[in-house]
């Protein structure tokens, strides 16, 4: 793979920087940091330029909280200038090489490649019944918690040579432990700490039906043996990265229990709502018909064969 310098001249750029500033602020013009960076915007541009040039730029402080929904993590949350701003102006120039280094199976936080693209893929590949009798579902233990700051450091020295974006780079992952969810560069460099496993599995280890969304994984094959044997060389090769499978790895016959991923319960000739995101739309819904969720559970509801659900919960015509 081939390696990638001088990019750092872009990304410090005022005219980068302008773009960046402008794409954070999207939906976010009334939050108080953006209002207190728009009072002085072209003076904090230029202050964070000579941040970045001089190598003087240092990560904020983080404001730290818990989240319970979907499910609890802590999250970490930067002020807007100099930060959310450093972020995106990296990401103008980094996210195309981010993406072109993605196998065509990895999903989250990719333009084009989110649940729903993953459904149709799946579901289309679904009808080859005999080459997708069993599935081998897994995730890994804490995630982006546990992202070793040396590994990924290391993977980005067989993608970049630039070695002012790799100081920038390190001072960010430094800045907090793993990868701490809320950062905008966090999402990028979670799906390319996993990249060289995607290719491994793809490449090597010539595995047709292969789905990763996040950490979230899934693995068809005609045959359960060989699914239980992938997943001893899987851990072996997650061990190099410091990750380890979550213990409720399964391999199981998709005929007879579906594959529950992404929201969604698929089996070969149709998909269903997961139960939980049924049982919380009924729960939203009959305190408030009009719940401003209402469109959301519309989108989840015409992926998948749910017209009933749909005609019974949401009172539209599919």
């Amino acid at each position: 793979m081939k390696r990638i310098g001088n990019l750092y001249e872009q990304i410090t750029s005022l005219k980068n920087l302008q773009e960046a500033d402008a794409k954070a602020q999207k939906g976010k013009s009334n939050q108080y940091g953006v209002l207190l960076h728009n009072k002085n915007r072209e003076g904090n541009l230029f202050k964070l330029q000579d941040m970045l040039l001089s190598k003087t730029y240092c990560t904020s402080q983080y404001d730290i909280f818990p989240i319970h929904e979907p499910k609890e993590r802590i999250v970490y949350r930067l002020p807007y200038f100099p930060d959310r701003i450093t972020h995106h102006a990296i990401m103008n120039v980094l996210e195309p090489i981010f993406v072109s280094t993605f196998t065509a199976d990895t999903y989250s936080c990719i333009k084009g490649r989110g649940i729903h693209t993953l459904l149709h893929k799946l579901n289309a590949n679904l009808k080859d019944i005999k080459g997708t009798q069993y599935c081998l579902k897994f995730d890994i233990t804490k995630f982006y918690p546990s992202i070793d700051h040396d590994v990924l450091k290391a993977l980005l020295r067989r993608k970049f040579k630039d070695p002012d974006l790799l100081w920038l780079l390190d001072e960010i992952i430094d800045s907090a432990p793993g990868l701490p969810i809320g950062n905008y560069l966090s999402q990028y460099l979670a799906n390319f700490y996993l990249t060289y496993f995607d290719h491994w599995i793809k490449e090597e280890k010539q595995i047709k039906n292969y789905y990763r969304y996040a950490d979230d994984i899934v693995i068809l094959h005609p045959d359960k043996a060989a699914l239980h044997q992938m997943l001893v060389e899987i851990k072996k090769y997650l061990s190099t990265l410091k990750l380890e499978v979550k213990d409720n790895h399964q391999v199981f016959p998709v005929e007879a229990r579906g594959i529950d991923f992404v929201g969604y319960v698929f089996r070969h000739t149709y998909v269903r709502i997961r139960k939980s995101i049924k049982q919380n739309c009924a729960r939203k819904l009959s305190r408030n018909p009009t719940h401003s969720s209402k469109p959301s559970y519309l989108g989840w509801f015409i992926h998948a064969n749910a017209k009933h659900l749909t005609k019974k919960l949401l009172h539209e015509k599919v």
